[in-house]
């Protein structure tokens, strides 16, 4: 990647940064924090039976205050959650304020939860200083019922259906709702809403941009409640105890609508209550009740009611501002013109982000990429300790719950700005998926990305025996131990922006928690002591035979190809940390050939399980599988070729000559436990061989084997496919996998599409979609080997065709077919959007990207989460290579 950060003139925004990171300015005191979805989480959940979707569901959070977090349409708050803005909608049939992203909860969807709703994350900078959205907000009544009952009776083997199947947006009937953030300052948030009318004809709409305080008076007694009230003409005064004084402008003669935000009992069954409550805008606007609000305040809940009936094409702007303090008056004289000059410095922040990169599609999209980096922050607060034991001012929670769900995971205590997944699909952070993010984080805000990766690892969030929690739902759940690799690859975006300088103070600090972390593994995931791990789930969900995160119907358990591979590249970049530790820290030195030798000896288990075991490589197969261990003490092959059986690949590193000449203890030790350990150094390849540059190689698999697992993987009939590697071979569609018992057969097939399984609530399919994370590893896995065996070194791509490739190319022609998912081909459509005429072809719509959670393995269409602009994020990063630079 170019030099973003060090050797050139800083814009405003890269003065912003270094003013965050040194601790002069705060300008991440405010952000797009608020989730899109906290109805439906487990923090939520306070049921007995741990049905967090039906505890608090869509309607209700209409009129019932959270315990934990906020949400929010096109949310902004500031850094702790105590003041939060949004927008509320309303076109006049909808029998809901829209207030909140719709979407279907796990049990609802034909695939697992699934947001309802047509929006885009177009543009942002890392400190929010300008931050946009798309809204589409359809004319016609939502129809809410209706995809609710289509995909109730959805057969699995068909796609989702989605809003757009609906006919709702036909002829255009929608609105186009922009909404921009611009920080005149830190606090002074300008707030700029833009509709267009996209419908043939004349169409009325409701715009409420919204105030709130966060509800953290109603669980503790004597807890101080903030107030605000009105001001002035179009003002409103926000009184907080911590925040202090806010001031909320409103541009033109709106009515300011006054409510509290608080549970309304009438809503529940409960004892009825007289007062204003959480759904009083709703209640006033939709319904007409004028008892429902406060006009003047006191409360802690105010919105500014525009109305106005748009003649077809035509845009209207609707202008807020809050500021910190008293009033700024006027307060919206040069308002646009701030904006858009914050919009002009976001274009020269990315102007030297994409240097080099030419084509303006691909710029277009990189950018759209960090814009979703940056709006799927969120603040998420959950103090298991107390959501366990429940509140003083709310009746206890049931009993249950002391030995269910994260019971184990009580010193969990979470209050912080976290890069989720999916704010509206996976709200809540997730291990290996915030390890992914960090990597094209670092391209824009490595401060940000050394910090998520430090907060997984600290003590309010890793267990004390050292176990990293993997996700809300079950926080002691084993996903990929990639942070290792995460925090290597930030520190070396960054000391490469930086022109050589690296973070060593952060990289030390990351190093010895991951040594707890990796002492875990050791401990509690090699059952029999024998450098063979047994991960479970692993975060590939339903790829095996079996549900691995469960005990074996057949008794026993599993040698991991995948969970072994994963620790071999955990043992690998914890030894690579470690020598550039001990460039100045001698110290470092000794433990970096410990991880050293841990390497060898999972290598060695890998290919040979000791001398009654059979190795995860199948000779007759050529391939990598899971080992079933039976209780009597047989051992199976599952021969099943999926992406487990690549994950080997993964574990692979250089050593360069100079480095072991400037560590020669590092470099007597290697020699004398190779000398000693014959039969371990046999087992990597040919230590004794130097490669290119006379640099030596670490791996799993020697160049032989290497080229044989290749033959599979770059076969377009097993996992080549235009758009990346398949999850599974599609050889498992003409012949799936079988496994038999006494009791049961288990088939497994290659499924292309959405998961044809239930297995996980049947929300993740590994059994044949692309996956970018897994994608992204392998072709830093195949780079990394042609660094070492260089140009000499060819491979069939794709099998079958007689073309040979370095390594290097082969890696830059699965960069290219994943990059290409998102691109225009020749005839101006991008795969990701698949047979949907409207997203290839409409310009209301065409130039607007999605990242999706995977991707169709034979069409490459988006699937899954359509906003997880997490770990495919790490399209950035491929972009950026396009262009010859290292990212």
């Amino acid at each position: 990647m170019t030099a973003a950060f060090g050797t050139h003139a800083l814009d405003p925004e890269r003065l912003r940064l270094k003013e965050q990171a040194q601790g002069l300015r705060d300008w991440q005191l405010w952000g797009p924090y608020l989730s899109d979805r906290q109805w439906g989480t487990v923090r939520e959940d306070y049921s007995a039976d741990g049905e967090a979707w039906n505890h608090l569901t869509y309607e209700q959070a209409c009129s019932r205050a959270y315990r934990w977090g906020e949400d929010g349409l096109a949310g902004f708050c500031d850094s702790t959650q105590r003041l939060c803005l949004g927008l509320g909608l309303w076109n006049g049939v909808d029998p809901i304020l829209k207030e909140r992203l719709f979407g279907l909860s796990g049990p609802e969807g034909s695939h697992g939860e699934d947001v309802k709703e047509l929006y885009w994350h177009l543009d942002a900078v890392p400190t929010h200083s300008y931050l946009r959205m798309l809204y589409k907000y359809p004319q016609r009544e939502f129809p809410y019922d209706q995809l609710r009952a289509a995909n109730r009776g959805r057969p699995r083997s068909e796609g989702e259906f989605e809003l757009l199947d609906t006919g709702i947006l036909d002829e255009n009937r929608y609105f186009d709702v922009f909404v921009e953030y611009a920080k005149a300052d830190e606090a002074d948030i300008l707030m700029r809403i833009t509709a267009v009318n996209r419908g043939p004809e004349p169409a009325r709409l409701h715009m409420l941009p919204q105030m709130w305080f966060a509800n953290h008076w109603s669980w503790r007694d004597g807890h101080p409640k903030p107030s605000m009230a009105l001001d002035g003409p179009r003002c409103v005064a926000a009184d907080h105890r911590m925040l202090g004084r806010h001031t909320f402008h409103v541009e033109v003669d709106a009515e300011l609508l006054f409510c509290e935000n608080e549970s309304n009992p009438n809503t529940f069954g409960l004892s009825p209550g007289n007062g204003v409550f959480k759904d009083g805008l709703h209640e006033r606007i939709v319904h007409e009740r004028r008892g429902a609000i406060r006009f003047n305040g006191p409360a802690t809940k105010v919105g500014a009611w525009h109305i106005r009936t748009l003649a077809p094409g035509e845009s209207w702007v609707v202008r807020t501002r809050l500021v910190r303090g008293q009033p700024i008056l006027p307060p919206f004289t040069g308002f646009d013109s701030l904006v858009d000059l914050r919009r002009a410095e976001a274009d020269r922040f990315y102007e030297v982000i994409q240097r080099g990169l030419e084509d303006a599609d691909a710029r277009s999209v990189q950018r759209q990429a960090f814009a979703g980096m940056i709006w799927n922050k969120q603040f998420y607060k959950f103090d298991v300790y107390r959501w366990l034991r429940g509140d003083p001012t709310m009746p206890p929670p049931p009993p249950q719950r002391k030995q269910g769900r994260n019971a184990d995971w009580r010193h969990l205590s979470a209050e912080d700005i976290i890069s989720m997944p999916d704010k509206w699909e996976y709200p809540w952070f997730a291990a290996w998926d915030l390890a992914f993010h960090c990597v094209p984080l670092a391209l824009i805000d490595p401060a940000f990305a050394k910090h998520q990766l430090l907060l997984l690892t600290s003590e309010d969030y890793m267990h004390p025996n050292g176990q990293i929690p993997a996700y809300e739902w079950a926080f002691g759940d084993v996903n990929p131990p990639v942070h290792a690799w995460a925090a290597w690859r930030v520190f070396e975006i960054e000391r490469q922006a930086n022109g050589g300088r690296g973070d060593r103070v952060f990289l030390e600090r990351i190093f010895h928690k991951l040594m707890l972390n990796f002492a875990w593994w050791v401990n509690r995931k090699d059952a029999q002591g024998r450098n063979v791990f047994q991960g479970g789930f692993l975060g590939l969900d339903n790829i095996g035979v079996f549900d691995r995160s469960r005990p074996l119907p057949t008794g026993g358990f599993l040698d991991q190809a995948d969970g072994t591979a994963w620790m071999a590249m955990f043992a690998l970049k914890m030894m690579r940390i470690a020598l550039e530790l001990a460039l100045e820290d001698d110290v470092f030195e000794d433990i970096a050939s410990k991880f050293f030798e841990h390497f060898l000896y999972i290598a060695q288990a890998l290919n040979n399980i000791g001398e009654r075991g059979i190795g995860l490589w199948s000779e007759s197969d050529k391939f990598f599988h899971d080992v079933l261990n039976l209780p009597d003490g047989t051992m199976h092959e599952l021969k099943l070729r999926s992406m487990v059986g690549l994950t080997p690949l993964f574990a692979v590193e250089t050593i360069e000559p100079d480095l072991l000449r400037r560590l020669p203890r590092f470099a007597r030790r290697l020699d004398l436990f190779l000398n000693r350990r014959t039969d371990l150094a046999s087992l990597v390849s040919r230590w004794d061989e130097p490669g290119v540059g006379e640099r030596r190689l670490l791996s799993l698999l020697r160049g032989h084997r290497v080229k044989r697992l290749l033959v599979r993987m770059l076969d377009p009939e097993e996992f080549l496919s235009d758009h990346g590697i398949r999850s599974m071979s599609r050889a498992h569609a003409k012949e799936p996998y079988v496994f038999e018992t006494e009791h049961q057969r288990i088939s497994v097939g290659y499924e292309p599409g959405e998961s044809q399984t239930y297995m996980f609530g049947g929300n993740s399919n590994w059994r044949g979609p692309v996956w970018f994370p897994m994608n992204y590893l392998l072709v830093e896995a195949l780079e990394r080997f042609h660094h070492y065996y260089g140009d000499d070194f060819l491979v069939e791509c794709p099998t079958g065709s007689g073309t040979l490739m370095t390594l290097k190319q082969v890696a830059g022609e699965v960069s290219d077919r994943l990059t290409r998912l998102f691109l225009k081909d020749a005839e101006g459509r991008r795969p990701i959007h698949g047979d949907r005429e409207v997203l290839q072809a409409d310009p209301a719509f065409v130039d607007h990207v999605w990242f999706h959670e995977y991707f169709h393995g034979d069409t490459g269409a988006g699937l899954g989460a359509s906003h997880q602009t997490g770990w495919t994020g790490l399209v950035a990063n491929l972009l950026s290579r396009r262009n010859g630079q290292r990212s």
